[in-house]
């Protein structure tokens, strides 16, 4: 419980009609869940307006009323606060109501179009191995300490962002580590947050069922940095073009990294495996057992934000090289007779080409790389032609197939997917609908020595058709379709 006038402070108030000095049990935004003696803030959003149920939530006992537009008619008894951006004013009462947690904690945020769920993760796996107490909050899941919570969305609303912090510095933990997606900066929810570390990774074709064109993407993530303090450091990734953008109009400490140009902290792959590589990173050789160009990156994101937070590189590399591959990320499985299953998250153009990339530097000659991939449905649409000339072009066969076809007809986007292929690629090409004869074709043609790639869901243990979840899981299915392949 909290008193309206303290979960105020920082608030930019355009109007104030009652009393701000009673109690607020609870604030929600969801008129479902309203109770009495809540706040309910009412956001506008892309398919409804949360102003249209102020009537409904003052009948379920809400007596404080959060809104950008007054109602005509208003109760005696309530409480009314007229702000310009609820968005932004739910994250400051979020932050507000659970005593600012992120003030008590060192806080590392991920933003890119890829490597964000790796970077945060190994950020915290590197964390506990060093004997820190540190929470996560990622699209894999959410972690207080070693305690495994579910995740439904890459940044959870201000709200829940807020709740787990708090639980996160109730349970000791000194350090938390975050992905920040474009749409949540643009929806605000991490608007408040004290940033210690600010990581940008790199930014390419993604999102643009939501943000309609690539410029405004650009500047969802620049949010981020233009809104942190000067005590923040924001660490980026100088090879990508888009770095120096991201930092223009920040207040906070830039430092860079990188792998093929100079910067604050450097990467060099010495050699490279199926199982790890060996690196230098700022002139220190190190064995980790991830492998590719984009995990040296991660890797190098891990360290560096770990210096920038005074920790010392000896013990930081110590603890880089016991890490194992993050669900879903270049996950491995090996049949019997030699043939090696990967499993990867990879649902973007360029995320789908540094894996296949990653896989064809290490593959040994006279081998052949089988990719299996799908587009989601009710997503952006133009990276699906892209997509698939790119798995066409860079494996020895493809297969087209369903990922979360969602409210879509599969076949649609498989034909999507072959738009921009040429006669020659398009024979390269076999299109299997069901997601799990694909994999089991996959398997089926593929002689010892060869690579499966099984791209777009990683780690996700469901696949949405017409609105329903249904279990899947794609390494499951490939490590039971090797056991069957022995048989």
């Amino acid at each position: 419980m909290k008193l309206l006038k303290d979960i105020l402070y920082k608030v930019r108030l355009e109007e104030v009609i009652g009393n701000t000095n009673i109690a607020v049990e609870s604030i929600y935004h969801d008129s479902r869940l309203v109770t009495a003696q809540s706040l309910f803030i009412a956001l506008p959003g892309r398919t409804t307006d949360g102003h249209k149920y102020i009537p409904d939530v003052i009948a379920k006992g809400a007596d404080v009323i959060v809104c950008e537009i007054l109602p005509e008619e208003k109760q005696k008894d309530i409480t009314y606060i007229r702000v310009a951006d609820t968005w932004e004013t739910l994250a400051i009462l979020a932050s507000n109501f659970y005593d600012n947690p992120s003030s008590k904690m060192k806080v590392v945020g991920v933003t890119g179009t890829n490597g964000k769920t790796s970077v945060a993760t190994i950020c915290y796996k590197l964390y506990l191995q060093m004997g820190f107490q540190a929470g996560l909050l990622s699209t894999i899941e959410n972690r207080i300490g070693k305690k495994l919570l579910p995740a439904t969305h890459t940044t959870p609303d201000a709200l829940a962002v807020q709740k787990l912090m708090a639980e996160m510095v109730k349970s000791g933990c000194t350090h938390c580590f975050m992905e920040v997606s474009s749409i949540a900066l643009d929806q605000k929810r991490s608007y408040g947050i004290d940033f210690d570390v600010a990581i940008f990774t790199n930014i390419t074709h993604d999102h643009l069922d939501y943000h309609i064109t690539f410029d405004n993407y650009v500047k969802a993530k620049k949010i981020f940095f233009d809104t942190l303090g000067s005590n923040a450091f924001a660490l980026v990734n100088v090879d990508d073009r888009n770095a120096r953008i991201m930092v223009q109009n920040t207040k906070a400490k830039v430092r860079t990294f990188s792998m093929k140009t100079f910067a604050d902290f450097k990467v060099r792959i010495l050699e490279k495996e199926l199982r790890g590589m060996h690196l230098t990173i700022d002139g220190k050789e190190i064995w980790v057992r991830l492998t590719g160009e984009f995990n040296a990156y991660n890797i190098l994101c891990a360290y560096a934000s770990a210096v920038l937070l005074g920790q010392d590189t000896m013990s930081i590399l110590t603890a880089l090289s016991t890490i194992e591959p993050i669900e879903g990320r270049f996950n491995t499985v090996i049949s019997k007779d030699g043939v090696t299953g990967i499993i990867d998250y990879a649902h973007t153009p360029d995320a789908l080409q540094n894996i296949i990339d990653g896989i064809r530097d290490v593959m040994k000659s006279g081998t052949r790389l089988i990719t299996v991939v799908g587009c989601g449905g009710d997503r952006d649409k133009t990276k699906r032609p892209v997509m698939g000339k790119l798995a066409a072009t860079l494996s020895d066969q493809a297969i087209f197939t369903s990922d979360n076809p969602r409210s879509e007809e599969p076949e649609t986007i498989i034909r999507e997917m072959k738009t921009e292929l040429s006669s020659a690629l398009a024979r390269k090409v076999l299109s299997i609908t069901d997601r799990e004869e694909a994999i089991r074709s996959a398997v089926s043609i593929a002689r010892p020595g060869d690579v499966i790639l099984v791209a777009g869901k990683g780690h996700e243990k469901y696949q949405e058709i017409k609105g329903v979840k249904r279990d899947f899981d794609d390494k499951k299915v490939v490590t039971e379709t090797f056991k069957s392949r022995e048989l």
